[in-house]
């Protein structure tokens, strides 16, 4: 690193904007800004790090408390997730340390497997969003990064969109108040869990303060989809069983989509219509959804998207970075001049991703964990 100008340059393949062009080059980071620099196609020495580099991977839906949980019962999803389930229960019945050492271990192990930046559906009310906070800290000195004298990560609150929501129906609206100052927005699972009032008001009080506002719909079946588009949320999640026309209402609402692939099949409600949704024009974000049932791993729901739907590598990797960034509010997402320094570095030497001949499928159709030589998060 040139330490008179705090720079931090690497090197090797680059996969360049929002088309993931690919050369060798490098990119030069202001260490200071936190932002890229320069991006160039010519040949450097003066590297810190060599490797693959592409924008680090945007989670655009998790919920990490659940990773108190891993592996539950089989049970049918109402069940397992739904008001009075499996998951409300543990929820409710664990300790706060127990949750808040649970959160930091999916933190970290989203951090070192190349995502940066998760949305978070986070229950619990203004309670859970600051145990979230505290495992955020945690995580802080558990992970290190690429960057000055190579220091552990000093501030990640720019990681977690945290997605807060009130913890009982009375006073609830109340309660959200201190929630959208707390957290980044509000998600909230299907209405048909909640009073379409309470939706309403919760939907207005976030778009009144410019925060997130989310829903499940159509996990379970079509019947909350209309409703849910109804209440203009930025996003919606799952969309299982959504129709053509719900799609197309979304579109000219501008109301994004964020599919959970790897989740849908684990509970056995069925694959989203992600083909349509593109076809469309949605603007469509991944996600990986509770930790409980799948791990927060965006290789593997990468892999999964692309061998599942034949999708070609440039539109299931801008999923994942550029749209899921733009769902989120989050920046980002790109690896060019002026963007935010969020870059995944892969190790082209890998026994995975030696004698590759196509780097962007191999990113998306192969690369792992054990593939990551750092990720650069200023």
């Amino acid at each position: 690193m040139n330490e008179g100008n705090k720079e931090l340059t690497l090197a090797g393949t680059v996969l360049y904007g929002e088309d993931f062009e690919v050369f060798e080059g490098y990119v030069v980071v202001d260490v200071r800004g936190g932002v890229i620099k320069e991006v160039s196609g010519r040949y450097t020495a003066d590297a810190e790090v060599r490797g693959v580099l592409l924008p680090a991977f945007v989670n655009a839906h998790t919920h990490v408390g659940d990773a108190v949980a891993k592996e539950p019962p089989d049970l049918p999803l109402e069940a397992l997730v739904g008001p009075g389930g499996l998951k409300e229960r543990i929820l409710r019945e664990t300790p706060p340390e127990k949750l808040i050492a649970a959160m930091c271990d999916a933190v970290v192990e989203m951090l070192t497997a190349g995502t940066f930046t998760f949305a978070d559906f986070r229950e619990g009310g203004v309670e859970g969003i600051r145990l979230l906070k505290k495992a955020l800290a945690a995580a802080e000195a558990a992970v290190m990064t690429v960057g000055a004298e190579r220091e552990k990560v000093k501030e990640l609150s720019g990681v977690a969109r945290i997605l807060g929501r009130p913890s009982r129906f009375n006073n609830a609206v109340e309660e959200a108040v201190v929630v959208l100052k707390e957290a980044d927005g509000i998600g909230m699972s299907s209405v048909a869990d909640h009073p379409l009032e309470l939706l309403e008001e919760l939907a207005a009080a976030s778009k009144q303060r410019g925060k997130l506002f989310a829903l499940h719909a159509g996990e379970r079946n079509e019947l909350d989809v209309e409703a849910a588009i109804e209440l203009r949320p930025d996003f919606l999640v799952h969309l299982t069983h959504a129709s053509p026309s719900h799609l197309k209402k979304m579109r000219d609402a501008g109301i994004n989509a964020v599919v959970c692939v790897r989740s849908n099949l684990r509970t056995g409600v069925g694959f989203p219509p992600l083909k349509k949704m593109l076809e469309i024009g949605l603007t469509v974000g991944v996600g990986t959804d509770n930790v409980m049932l799948n791990s927060p791993n965006m290789f593997s729901e990468l892999e999964f998207i692309s061998k599942i739907y034949r999708l070609d590598a440039r539109t299931v990797l801008r999923m994942a970075t550029l749209n899921g960034a733009k769902i989120v509010k989050a920046g980002g997402g790109v690896l060019a001049e002026g963007q935010p320094a969020r870059i995944l570095v892969l190790r082209k030497d890998s026994p995975n991703l030696k004698h590759v001949r196509d780097i962007l499928k191999a990113v998306v159709n192969r690369a792992g964990v054990g593939d990551v030589a750092a990720v650069v998060a200023l």
